[in-house]
């Protein structure tokens, strides 16, 4: 076996479970999740039916390999929706790829980035962070670095804390903007740093974007690309952004996204994928083409969450330190002071009184420098209708307010 698999840690909800193990929950009570980032508002009808269409020609597009690279109208429709959105353009024979989701991606694309064979290669993210940039790092056979945050700055990472050594043996650099799990979104000013850090130690960024379309401001959140275009950067150099329709259209089980940039990077990951063997199918491809060329649905969706936090924050607040986030679907609470900070003990014990189920903020964190940043805090995943939502809100607040 790999002896890198042993490197990796429990994945959070795998940690969730054994910490429910044993407590069951009021049977009068039906159970809500607020645990998994999974989206639930329903899939629009007009993707539904561009898969069923796709799937009714003669062969359904299953009488051949797809390229994995995409179809021309595939990768037209990244760059068409990169120009709308972001007001970018992007090559599409060059600059685009599709993949299977973004966690894939973002894990695979690690495994193309690190040269193992390198002093001590370094992959730097954020602390808390998605999981899978830790794992990306230690199975491409580096060593994940946690950057410091700054929880007064909501969890804004202090990028110039991180010392000269470790930029070094920098290979690979994951952010998250919206981030998981706070929702925060980098400024300009972030991004300016970042790029001359790159230029300065040579490392690629990897900028996960997969809740870029859900937010609360007046102004969509700024992406990478976009902010490499604004800072003379037309060339993406060293730069990878990563999106998809899992929580923009409502299809976590699509499996379809894609990334963008770096047309060098582009040319080696596709090698990389080409033996991965990674190809989106025909009838895939031919319902995300729908959804990237539509944003009707899109401000529907938005809309729905808008008027679902508008709804949960305030009541939350009564009773946690939790604000509206910047973006994304996530809400970032800290805990009573009667918990001490023990975050897994709060979500246990909310659990059981109540049958609501949050993430411990601790599981999304890794200690450094004696100090784990997510504990004491929960992320709880505004996903479901806001009347389940709200119900799960006021189950939340009782809770707390009877000392339970």
């Amino acid at each position: 076996m790999n002896p890198l698999l042993s490197r990796l840690q429990p994945y959070p909800f795998e940690r969730l479970k054994a910490l429910f193990a044993g407590v069951t929950p009021p049977a009068d009570l039906r159970p809500i999740s607020l645990g998994i980032g999974e989206p639930k508002h329903p899939t629009p009808a007009f993707i539904q039916q561009a898969l069923a269409d796709a799937a009714q020609q003669p062969t359904g597009g299953l009488d051949g390999y797809p390229a994995t690279a995409g179809t021309p109208a595939l990768r037209g429709a990244f760059a068409g929706w990169l120009q709308g959105r972001y007001g970018v353009t992007v090559d599409p024979t060059t600059q685009v790829l599709p993949v299977n989701g973004s966690r894939e991606a973002l894990f695979a694309f690690a495994q193309t980035i690190v040269d193992p064979g390198r002093d001590r290669p370094v992959v730097v993210c954020p602390n808390p962070f998605y999981q899978i940039y830790e794992g990306a790092a230690l199975l491409a056979g580096a060593e994940p670095y946690y950057a410091p945050s700054d929880p007064a700055r909501n969890f804004a990472v202090d990028w110039d804390a991180v010392p000269a050594d470790v930029w070094a043996r920098t290979q690979l650099l994951f952010v998250c903007s919206p981030g998981n799990p706070t929702g925060a979104v980098m400024p300009l000013a972030e991004w300016e740093k970042l790029f001359a850090l790159s230029d300065r130690y040579g490392f690629v960024i990897a900028s996960d974007e997969c809740y870029s379309e859900i937010y609360f401001r007046d102004e969509p959140p700024l992406g990478g690309l976009e902010a490499a275009l604004r800072l003379g950067r037309p060339d993406f150099r060293n730069l990878v952004a990563f999106t998809s329709l899992s929580k923009r259209s409502n299809v976590p089980g699509l499996r379809s996204g894609f990334l963008a940039g770096d047309a060098a990077l582009m040319q080696a990951f596709l090698l990389y994928r080409t033996y991965h063997g990674s190809a989106m199918g025909p009838v895939v491809q031919t319902a995300s083409i729908a959804a990237w060329g539509d944003e009707r649905h899109v401000a529907e969706n938005r809309a729905l969450y808008r008027d679902k936090f508008a709804q949960v924050t305030p009541v939350l607040a009564e009773v946690l330190d939790v604000a509206l986030p910047d973006a994304g679907f996530y809400l970032w609470a800290g805990i009573p002071a009667a918990f001490e900070g023990d975050d897994a003990r709060f979500a246990r014990e909310l659990f059981a009184a109540t049958g609501v189920t949050v993430l411990p903020g601790s599981y999304l964190a890794r200690t450094a420098d004696g100090r784990n940043p997510g504990q004491g805090r929960v992320r709880m995943a505004l996903v479901a209708g806001t009347a389940e939502c709200a119900e799960a809100a006021g189950r939340i607040v009782r809770f707390v307010q009877q000392g339970r």
